[in-house]
């Protein structure tokens, strides 16, 4: 599967401010996604929440590892760390994440959340577990 056809947002994908899935590719296990950073995510002067930021780089790790599995499981976060180099502010940010390492049932990732310069705003690392999609159906 090279190319898996973008999904509609959702809810999460508008409560995250999900503009749209650029690109989804499960053979390379990748995935990036543009939001809206709102003032209503910001504090202080206009910086975003870091938990929007975080969000923002799990959703796309999330939607890389569904993809790398054909969509047959759902990856649950064991751990994720985030660095913040610098604030992101309202406007378009992009996410995009990548499988470092795929076992059987552990997935190592790494994102990045840009902004519409090409700054890099924050990087992150996660570990997820993979749960069979038939177990939430």
């Amino acid at each position: 599967m090279s190319e898996t056809k973008p999904r509609d947002a959702g809810e999460l994908g508008k409560s995250l401010g999900q503009v749209r899935v650029v690109s989804i590719d499960g053979n390379a296990g990748r995935a990036v996604i543009e939001y809206q950073c709102g003032l209503h995510m910001c504090h202080s002067g206009g910086v975003a929440q870091g938990g929007f930021v975080t969000g923002w780089i799990d959703a796309a790790m999330a939607h890389a590892t569904m993809a790398a599995t054909n969509f047959e499981f759902v990856p649950m976060s064991l751990e994720i760390k985030v660095s913040f180099f610098k604030p992101a502010a309202p406007g378009i940010v992009t996410a995009e994440a990548w499988i470092e390492q795929k076992g059987r049932s552990t997935v190592f990732l790494e994102g990045k959340l840009t902004d519409e310069t090409g700054n890099v705003l924050a990087k992150a690392t996660s570990t997820v577990r993979l749960i069979p999609r038939a177990k939430f159906t």
